[in-house]
């Protein structure tokens, strides 16, 4: 690791610079020395919560602040918790390959789903677990359908995307 880097993402190994922004799990556990994960985004934070197996609704990524340098005391750094509900859907990303990558259009790619909705449904409607590659796939045919939709207005001459212009 170079000098401005304090360490790798837990998920997808990127790197969190010193002072950069990180988060946590709420979960002790995944806090402990044993352990010690850090994530670069919650999207990541977001795609451990299979693999660590958390039950129930009570665990929450912890935005944190690197320390500003080496001789830093991380624990001095501010913090706050983000609580991951519907309302932050667009934050939320499937994996960590996909939480970084940008089209060719320019616009950087974000889950359009509620991460935590989609492995709920699938859970209770057939007691199976979900993959996180299931939200790129969801993601990439909800873009496709909103393209189309976008594509269909524009053809009527409207500004507005309207429920008749999904496919």
């Amino acid at each position: 690791m170079s000098q401005s880097v304090w360490k790798k993402c837990s998920t997808c190994k990127t790197d969190i610079p010193y002072n950069g922004v990180y988060q946590v799990c709420s979960i002790s556990t995944c806090r402990a020395k044993a352990t010690n994960y850090v994530f670069c985004s919650v999207p990541c934070w977001d795609a451990h919560i299979p693999i660590e197996r958390h039950r129930g609704d009570d665990f929450a990524a912890i935005e944190k602040r690197a320390p500003r340098s080496a001789d830093a005391d991380p624990e001095s750094e501010g913090k706050k918790r983000i609580l991951v509900d519907s309302s932050q859907a667009s934050s939320l990303s499937p994996s960590s390959a996909s939480a970084h990558r940008t089209t060719s259009s320019g616009i950087e790619d974000e889950v359009l789903v509620v991460v935590s909705k989609v492995k709920k449904y699938i859970s209770e409607k057939s007691g199976m677990n979900t993959s996180a590659n299931v939200m790129d796939a969801l993601t990439t045919r909800v873009q496709r359908i909103c393209d189309q939709a976008i594509e269909e207005a524009r053809r009527q001459g409207r500004k507005t995307v309207m429920d008749r212009d999904l496919p």
